[in-house]
């Protein structure tokens, strides 16, 4: 049970840390930190989404890949014999 409990402080502290701002001055070298905004929040969101769907498409992608590079393996051929064959 206290495990469980540890797992849960984790992942608030690490949700803590994604949902924080940190701005730097660099005139000054005054440092603020807060917390998102509804709106920012919003967008980081949003954000992760998206990267979350280019990741799987390039996961698909090098699956097909490596997918279509073995069935040309199985026929005797490599990618470099289908260009100079001009496919």
């Amino acid at each position: 049970m206290r495990q469980a409990g540890h797992k849960a402080l984790m992942f608030y502290m690490e949700y803590r840390k994604m949902t924080t701002i940190k701005i730097h001055n660099a005139e000054t070298g005054e440092v603020i930190q807060r917390e998102m905004n509804a709106k920012e929040l919003e967008q980081w969101q949003k954000d992760q989404a998206a990267a979350a769907v280019q990741a799987q498409a390039k996961t698909e992608a090098a699956a097909k890949k490596a997918a279509a590079e073995a069935k040309l393996a199985a026929l005797g051929l490599t990618a470099d014999d289908l260009k100079a064959l001009g496919l």
